[in-house]
């Protein structure tokens, strides 16, 4: 595996010991003027990186947020297993996973990325055989992996829980199987469905999860020879072969990404364009945004975000699974809301957990009400700097966004989780005039 670009080291003992210390310093007030380029989406990267060990071939991912901690910490738990794994500073992953030399997911590396858990589909098709800390990640509900295991019983595994692992064995081989989740839920659409590919026989999976990264990852198993029907619908029909082979893909734009610094620019004022956008993915968020008083215009592959002296107006919204409005905006959507005209109510349906936010925000002169998974949100003549702790990945972003537009100087503690998730997140604010920095 050749790499001519420069590589990044992972250090597996380094991601593990992830500092608390760190923290972000922001002086508010300042306008967003510039452009951004959106990084690949890292809910589609990490799906993709264990999809590679579905394949004894090379597999090469462009437009891979190589500098997420969450993307490293894959990288360092595919090494665990064997596989060999180079991110490229230039946004190329390549992964060659030709011999498993470990099927143990441990502790020290999944306990701070639930995306970890998706190794067990792809181990149990190719190896039969696996064994995966029970994950961990961001604090917002049980998210349990229950569904994950019941389906993986029913095609044929054999599963037992023993010391904080998930231990599972299919000795015959995975076999075909009609799969009906009681609810949506995307961890476990993309196990089975990587599970599925080398199965024997058919699988289909009813109420599944419809979200673009699943179409993106499910678009680069038929590449790599999977047999997938009906992507983008609740039901999708599998038919297992006896291999996959390698490939390059280019990895979708992250949305979520895309969508944070369309409100970030709603908040600020000022005007951004966003490179490397997929619109008809923001549908949810661009039609409430342009409804308050935004003007967001489509420029090929480029998202234009303008608000000049706008005063926004609140609104109303409700997390639901795809195509409704995604979960991962609500923390992001709720800062903007507390300095519009008027209130909003945001309604959670999908993490009982999620409103964790509030009261950092309230320190910082939010006006906000929780009742029960509601939070009505009063708008605000202004915000004023505060020093606040971030709870999870999307809570950290939406206190960054606070501290935009607050009154002095913000302080965010505990910033580990933005490195998760957000690629270069204060340089790109920079380049567009942000004070921020690190301290």
């Amino acid at each position: 595996m050749s790499a001519l670009a420069q590589e990044i080291i992972v250090d597996p003992n380094k991601l593990s010991q992830a500092s608390e210390l760190q923290k972000m310093v922001i002086k508010g007030g300042n306008e967003l003027n510039g452009r951004i380029r959106i990084s690949g989406a890292k809910n589609a990267a990490l799906k993709h990186m264990v999809a590679c060990l579905l394949t004894d071939e090379p597999v090469n991912l462009e437009n891979c947020p190589v500098n997420l901690g969450d993307i490293k910490m894959q990288a360092a738990v595919l090494k665990t297993l064997g596989a060999e794994v180079v991110l490229r500073e230039d946004g190329m992953a390549m992964i060659h996973a030709k011999a498993i030399e470990s099927h143990v997911a441990p502790y020290d590396l999944v306990r701070k990325m639930r995306a970890s858990v998706l190794i067990l589909g792809p181990l149990l098709a190719r190896y039969g055989k696996a064994e995966v800390s029970l994950p961990g990640g961001c604090a917002i509900g049980t998210r349990p992996i229950d569904m994950h295991l019941d389906a993986l019983s029913l095609m044929g595994a054999e599963i037992k829980l023993d010391g904080g692992y998930v231990k599972a064995e299919a000795p015959n081989g995975l076999k075909g199987a009609e799969i009906n989740f009681s609810k949506v839920s995307v961890g476990a659409t993309e196990n089975i469905m990587m599970a599925a590919t080398l199965a024997k026989g058919v699988t289909i999976i009813n109420n599944a999860a419809r979200e673009p990264e699943i179409v993106d990852q499910g678009e680069a198993l038929i590449k790599m020879g999977a047999k997938i029907e009906g992507l983008g619908t609740a039901r999708l029909v599998i038919e297992g072969v006896e291999k996959l082979h390698g490939i390059t893909h280019e990895i979708v734009p992250d949305r979520i990404e895309a969508g944070t610094y369309m409100i970030a620019v709603a908040m600020t004022g000022g005007k951004v364009v966003l490179e490397n956008v997929r619109p008809e993915h923001l549908t949810t968020l661009i039609g409430p945004l342009k409804e308050a008083g935004m003007h967001i215009e489509q420029d090929g592959k480029d998202l234009i975000v303008e608000r000049n002296g706008v005063d926004l107006k609140g609104f109303d919204i409700m997390t639901e699974p795809h195509p409704g409005f995604p979960t991962d905006l609500q923390a992001q959507l709720m800062s903007l809301m507390t300095i519009c005209k008027g209130a909003g109510m945001i309604t959670e349906t999908i993490f009982e957990n999620r409103f964790m936010h509030v009261p950092e925000l309230i320190r910082m002169g939010a006006e906000i009400t929780v009742h029960g998974n509601s939070a009505l949100v009063r708008g605000v003549s202004g915000l004023k700097g505060a020093e606040v702790m971030a709870t999870d990945l999307r809570a950290s972003v939406a206190l960054v966004l606070a501290g935009l537009v607050a009154e002095g100087e913000t302080v965010v503690n505990r910033i580990y989780h933005l490195n998760r998730g957000y690629e270069k997140l204060v340089e790109k604010l920079s380049a567009c005039g942000a004070d921020i920095r690190l301290a």
